[in-house]
């Protein structure tokens, strides 16, 4: 059969928009068992002209899986039945690139049974990917707006035919069979107040005057009040004309009172922070203050202004910034919270300011550090009070000692005194020879002289008034010993005790005379209370002077002391080494309370049955002059 001319040309004419199309013949003659793939099929399939297909690799070209088996169905069922088919499928190309293919094809059918099948075939790929990208971001747009609550509205300016979402009428509380999809709908669901301005605003932006970008209230069929944020673009046509409003609704209340509630407690803080009793400052990451209040201020005698160009390393003493900026660290690390110290600043006009200082972290949404909230309490009538009660407290505590000396003195020294004076006037009485009882008549002359003196001292004990090392004086240390051994010359004497005074007669100490003569006094009566009966008394004083030091050495070869067991509580109170009947156990408690009030200290060697010895060390003196009102009575 002949085929004209104008058919052939139509043959090729659709050929030829099949082939700018990228459409490709397939035909499978199911009697010969032959398979035909145009010139496309054989390039979207990337197999070479000369390939010669059959109808099984034809359908393994397509991916395995779902895709095999979708196609598999379709040409048995067109097999089976005439049933044509168009699917989009995957196939793996020979070159191995996965493509999305459109497969058309049908049945020829003689007597009833498919003979031949044939069909297009076309690469969809490009376009098939940007559909489903397409439509998984419609997806996510979908679930993002649903999440969000967010509902999306489409406006025909023309034909005011206003479509919502599924969103819109969850949010505006109102049925889709009950909305007339005209823009008074909506407007009947604003509020009053803002009905107004919200036709205003849509009519500016149709105007394109300006975007359509507003807050309004609605109020929901049950009463609630709602707060709304919409946007929207609109479209033109040719002439400029608006024809469309595509926008969005987003329920907004919860975070209007958020911010509400925020600006609420902002201007609390605000409030709270300018009219606080205590000093408040806001301070950067570098130390600068951001901003400071006015009790702060007035603390430390700067101006807001002026406070705003120094930092707070500027104002803290140096003795303290060390600890400050140790604790801020330790906020910038993380490792705490809060911290609080306390410190001292400098006052604008030079003085120490004490202060209570409270810093606190802040952190931005992000958790990073943002600056640092300091808390100042001015402490410093609070320090001076504790200061002063610590003096008084000093002073109180001084005056106990010179209380309990004053007792000690009293109670030892004119004992000793009266002791000395009673054995003398018993030898007074005894004595028949003039010469020796014009020599007893003299010590005992001499004795007076020394209780008066004594008497003096106690005086001076009394009148102190401030702490020991205040009061002390240039005491001669050979004078102060001449007028012990004086002031118990009858008790030396009955004892027949040799002393040895290895002392500079021109050596002064920094002494209480009082507390000196008391020291001395109970040195010296130890010595002879707690003599052997195995051998006379030996007493010896040596001094030594070093480093603008006096060290006197009192020894005695008495009874001793086991420092083995007594070491720990020689100087204590009440304490006694040994059984005499006048043992009180307080002198040595005394004495050392006395030494320790003028600055110096006191030690001890001894050994059982072998003596004693004591070490105390007094700040030297400058030699001075004797006024007639220091005089000492010496006696030889």
């Amino acid at each position: 059969m002949k085929i004209s001319p104008s058919l052939k040309r139509k043959e090729l004419l659709i050929e030829k928009a099949f082939n700018m199309a990228k459409i490709g013949f397939w035909e499978v003659d199911l009697v010969k068992n032959t398979v035909f793939w145009s010139e496309i099929t054989k390039q979207i399939h990337e197999v070479p002209e000369d390939y010669v297909p059959n109808l099984k690799e034809g359908i393994n070209f397509y991916k395995e899986g779902k895709d095999r088996e979708l196609i598999s169905q379709a040409v048995s069922n067109g097999i089976a039945t005439g049933e044509p088919w168009d699917v989009e499928l995957i196939i793996v190309t020979a070159k191995g690139r996965e493509l999305w293919v459109r497969a058309q094809g049908e049945a020829e059918l003689a007597n009833g049974k498919a003979v031949r099948l044939f069909g297009t075939f076309q690469d969809i790929d490009d376009k098939k990917r940007k559909d489903l990208a397409y439509s998984q971001a419609m997806e996510r747009l979908a679930l993002a707006t649903n999440v969000a609550k967010i509902g999306v509205w489409d406006y025909d300016v023309v034909q005011n035919n206003l479509i919502w979402d599924d969103n819109m009428f969850k949010l505006y509380g109102l049925n889709r069979s009950n909305f007339s999809g005209e823009v008074e709908a909506w407007e009947s669901s604003v509020h009053p107040e803002d009905k107004k301005r919200g036709q205003k605003e849509l009519a500016l932006a149709l105007a394109g005057e300006k975007e359509f970008n507003t807050e309004f209230r609605i109020i929901q069929p049950t009463g609630e009040i709602r707060r709304i944020k919409a946007t929207a673009t609109v479209k033109r046509d040719q002439n400029g004309h608006p024809i469309q409003m595509i926008g969005t609704n987003w329920d907004i209340t919860e975070l209007k009172e958020t911010q509400l509630q925020l600006e609420r407690t902002i201007e609390s803080f605000n409030g709270a922070f300018e009219n606080s009793s205590i000093g408040m400052a806001l301070v950067g990451l570098n130390g600068k203050w951001i901003t400071v209040n006015n009790s702060l201020c007035k603390s430390i005698g700067y101006t807001s202004k002026e406070l705003m160009g120094l930092t707070f390393q500027d104002l803290t003493h140096p003795d303290d910034l060390k600890k400050d900026l140790g604790l801020l660290k330790q906020l910038v690390d993380g490792e705490i919270e809060t911290y609080q110290i306390e410190k001292r600043y400098f006052h604008k006009k030079g003085h120490i300011v004490y202060v209570l200082l409270t810093v606190t972290a802040v952190h931005d949404i992000d958790g990073n550090l943002s600056h640092f909230i300091s808390q100042i309490v001015d402490i410093t009538s609070r320090v001076e009070a504790q200061r002063k009660q610590q003096e008084l407290n000093k002073i109180a505590l001084e005056q106990n000692k010179n209380l309990m000396n004053f007792a000690h003195i009293v109670s030892h020294n004119l004992r000793s005194h009266a002791t000395n004076m009673t054995m003398l006037l018993g030898f007074l009485s005894k004595e028949k020879d003039g010469e020796e009882f014009q020599k007893i008549l003299s010590m005992l002359q001499s004795a007076s002289l020394g209780l008066n003196e004594t008497v003096d001292h106690l005086n001076e004990v009394v009148q102190i008034k401030t702490t020991t090392l205040d009061n002390l004086k240039s005491v001669n240390l050979w004078e102060a010993i001449a007028h012990t051994k004086n002031n118990i010359r009858a008790q030396i004497d009955e004892l027949d005790t040799t002393i040895k005074v290895n002392v500079p007669n021109d050596l002064f100490i920094k002494a209480v005379p009082a507390y000196l003569d008391s020291i001395l006094l109970n040195l010296f009566t130890n010595a002879l209370k707690y003599s052997s009966t195995e051998r006379a008394p030996i007493i010896e004083i040596d001094t030594k002077i070093q480093n603008g030091k006096v060290e006197l050495r009192f020894s005695d070869n008495g009874l001793g002391i086991d420092l083995d067991r007594h070491g720990e509580k020689i100087f204590g109170m009440f304490k006694t080494f040994h059984r005499h009947k006048d043992a009180k156990g307080i002198g040595l408690f005394i004495t050392k309370n006395q030494v320790e009030a003028m600055g110096g200290k006191i030690t001890v060697e001894s050994e059982p049955n072998l003596g004693t010895s004591f070490i105390l060390t007094f700040d030297l003196a400058k030699k001075k002059m004797i006024h007639e009102e220091d005089q000492v009575c010496v006696r030889n």
